[in-house]
């Protein structure tokens, strides 16, 4: 009995991976059709990007979504975070995110942040709250604002806001596919819909 639940369940998780990957999702519904789409970062890879803001509540939501997805990302895809600068509260989350990238420790303070903000309600927005936030994690306050304003991450969030303005971006999240099309919400479609999306872009080569 035990083995006929199993191979049951089984089946099931088969079944459903096969109607997501046979799924026909569409432009303009499931995902929006860039105008004019911007280069990859590496030519030869498809490329995946994720724009976000620390504070938005929605990309909190999205962010488990997306950790599950990574797990399993093919060796073809690129995969980038691009943090949103759009406005100045923004843009001072992605110095911070950039800053903890050039200091070697966005992937023990990225998820950390994130609930920080909305499971703990604090206001980790500004320089301030995020130095004395880094500094738990071996990074002095004096290196950390000295980074924050170097012209190296001032660079970055330039770069950050000109591939919004190209993309014509409105708001967070929004998964970018190959630079051609943006996919948003916050629940696991999202993720289907970049597969889809990745399997299209592979064919198309």
């Amino acid at each position: 009995m035990k083995k006929l639940i199993l191979g049951s369940v089984a089946a099931a998780v088969m079944a459903f991976s096969a109607t997501t990957m046979a799924a026909n999702f569409t432009a303009g519904k499931d995902y929006t059709v860039v105008e004019k789409p911007i280069k990859v970062s590496k030519p030869g890879k498809i490329e995946v990007r994720e724009f976000f803001w620390y504070g938005c509540p929605h990309c909190f939501t999205l962010e488990p979504h997306m950790q599950a997805w990574l797990k399993k990302i093919p060796k073809d895809v690129n995969f980038l975070r691009t943090p949103a600068a759009m406005n100045p509260v923004w843009e001072q989350g992605a110095r911070g995110y950039y800053t903890a990238e050039a200091l070697g420790v966005r992937v023990k303070t990225h998820l950390p942040l994130f609930h920080a903000i909305h499971d703990g309600n604090q206001q980790i927005f500004d320089q301030k709250s995020q130095a004395k936030f880094f500094a738990k994690y071996g990074i002095s306050e004096a290196k950390f604002n000295t980074t924050f304003n170097s012209f190296p991450i001032t660079a970055k969030v330039a770069e950050s806001n000109k591939l919004a303005a190209q993309l014509q971006l409105t708001g967070v999240p929004a998964i970018v596919v190959n630079g051609k099309y943006i996919v948003q919400g916050e629940d696991a479609k999202v993720t289907q819909v970049v597969d889809y999306l990745i399997q299209k872009e592979r064919k198309a080569k």
